[in-house]
């Protein structure tokens, strides 16, 4: 399985990105997420949808400013950054987890395949 994410980028305080992720490879995952990693920091749990029924998952730090989605047609998720700030930089990865249940969602060793990253700079 690949997971090709792209998007990232520099953008100014109160800006917008939107970052795209789309597995190939393998039939739909249970879970799909978006994990970030800024330097010297492990990586946190930003978003995750269940692909059967949309069922979506944030954190508190990015509630009401990000959604996730997925475009099924497409076979592709996307994560939309509105209000962003310069503690949203960092290295943004989309996962997918074949077998992970919900409690387990924000845990990145729940899955199975991740993409390279994408850099995400928030200036101020």
């Amino acid at each position: 399985v690949q997971l090709q994410a792209s998007g990232g980028g520099l953008v100014q305080a109160g800006g917008s990105l939107r970052l795209s992720c789309a597995p190939s490879g393998r039939s739909f995952s249970r879970y799909l997420a978006w994990f970030r990693q800024a330097p010297g920091k492990e990586r946190e749990f930003v978003a995750a949808i269940r692909w059967s029924g949309g069922n979506t998952y944030y954190a508190d730090s990015v509630k009401g400013r990000f959604t996730i989605s997925r475009d099924n047609a497409k076979n592709t998720v996307y994560l939309q950054m509105n209000s962003l700030a310069p503690e949203d930089t960092a290295v943004y990865y989309c996962a997918a987890g074949y077998a992970t249940i919900l409690s387990m969602i924000r845990t990145p060793r729940a899955y199975d395949y991740w993409g390279q990253g994408t850099q995400v700079t928030v200036s101020s």
